[in-house]
């Protein structure tokens, strides 16, 4: 039986094309040279039918291309022609208010062209069982594909760093600033002496970016390059240094020149760390102990991927996260009545705010075995589930199925 040819269509060359559409593909041809061809492709050519012909089935993350109107309609031809369309999706189509991408996908309607897309899609691919039931809600033919790792990319093989403080760590995007703030008060709270036996890490700080500013009394609109200190990025730094009251002054000196020169004074609690391309970001998990993933309790972080999780469990760090929608998935509070319990991880009710953040960070600095001990828990949790040759099989098989292979 001749291969089933696939065409790739990644949304782009960041984390998410990475996790859902480039790696896993070039994954699955690897790992099933006999049974599949696949060909990525960034710039479709939209009006050339011959072009799309070739191929038995078409892979695309919400959209073909950047034009949802024309994808939406070539969608319906590719599926007249019986080439199988296959949407993945990663994110809930309407983020919250706070989301730096909320008014843009509002006046330019984005979420409602995913919905469009959705719906004449063949069949939708996604990370979650939690959004693959609200993705049911428009297409019943919804499989789930959860992110995963590949146990031997060498970002997820670094050791870790040692210390003798335990230290704590955070690691992400531009997008967080109300999900970090359900932490803040919290170093305050921990105090000077767990303060000096723990360190907290902020991974991905990028000051770049541009602004608009309009002239009140013209209305011309000017872009510019933004300030480092009016990144978000500076406003996470406030969350985790009490507005540098916890740092000395000449540290506080270098924080605010936002330079990626590497500091060489004392050891400090708060670390800045600067951001890494998507083939090296995961290194930095090496640096820390203790996985902090606070998300608020929306509708978008409820069906968001658990790849936080997954990415700590495989570095084999412990975790402690909100008790929220993807977290639930696979964690287990591993506290009762304040004593360790069968369990992989610490989970915080949002109502708590800082006071459980607080309360569980002092727990693991007064107890740093518990702390690797729920890392290995993790580890044994996610290592088989989430490992890309196990997902890849699980893909492969889900092709073959939908194509009657």
């Amino acid at each position: 039986m001749s291969k089933i040819k696939i065409l790739v269509l990644p949304s782009d060359r960041t984390g998410v094309g990475k996790f859902r559409s480039i790696e896993p593909h070039i994954f699955l041809q690897n790992k099933y040279p006999e049974d599949f061809h696949v060909d990525i492709d960034f710039e479709p050519k939209m009006d050339d039918i011959s072009y799309w012909t070739k191929y038995d089935m078409v892979c695309f993350h919400r959209s073909l291309n950047p034009d949802y109107d024309k994808s939406n309609t070539l969608i319906q031809v590719l599926n007249s022609l019986g080439i199988i369309t296959v949407m993945d999706l990663d994110d809930y189509w309407l983020p919250t208010k706070e989301h730096p991408a909320y008014h843009l996908v509002l006046q330019h309607k984005i979420h409602e062209k995913i919905l469009a897309n959705i719906k004449v899609a063949k069949y939708v691919t996604t990370t979650t069982s939690i959004f693959a039931d609200e993705i049911k809600k428009y297409n019943k033919n919804v499989f789930v594909l959860p992110n995963a790792i590949n146990p031997n990319e060498p970002q997820f093989m670094e050791p870790t760093i040692p210390s003798d403080k335990l230290r704590f760590g955070w690691l992400g995007g531009s997008s967080h600033l109300h999900d970090l703030g359900l932490m803040r008060g919290f170093t305050d709270a921990i105090g000077q002496e767990l303060r000096d036996k723990s360190q907290i890490f902020i991974c991905g700080f990028d000051t770049r970016g541009t602004m608009t500013e309009i002239n009140a009394q013209t209305g011309e609109q000017k872009q510019r390059d933004i300030l480092p200190q009016e990144t978000v990025w500076a406003r996470y730094e406030e969350i985790f240094t009490k507005n540098y009251e916890f740092t000395t002054p000449q540290y506080k000196d270098y924080l605010l020149k936002f330079r990626q020169e590497k500091w060489t004074g004392d050891e400090q609690y708060y670390n800045r760390v600067w951001t890494e391309p998507v083939t090296s970001y995961a290194k930095n998990y090496s640096k820390f102990d203790v996985s902090l993933a606070p998300i608020k309790d929306t509708m978008f972080n409820r069906v968001k991927s658990q790849l936080k999780v997954i990415e700590a469990g495989f570095y084999k760090k412990a975790v402690i996260a909100s008790n929220i929608g993807p977290y639930t998935i696979d964690l287990k509070h591993c506290l009762k009545n304040g004593e360790f319990v069968d369990g992989n991880a610490m989970l915080v009710e949002e109502r708590r705010n800082h006071s459980d953040w607080s309360k569980y960070i002092e727990k693991l600095v007064k107890n740093p075995n518990m702390a690797k001990d729920m890392g290995e828990r993790l580890y044994e949790t996610v290592k088989d589930k989430y490992d890309l040759n196990k997902v890849t099989k699980d893909r492969a098989e889900f092709y073959k199925s939908i194509i009657k292979w």
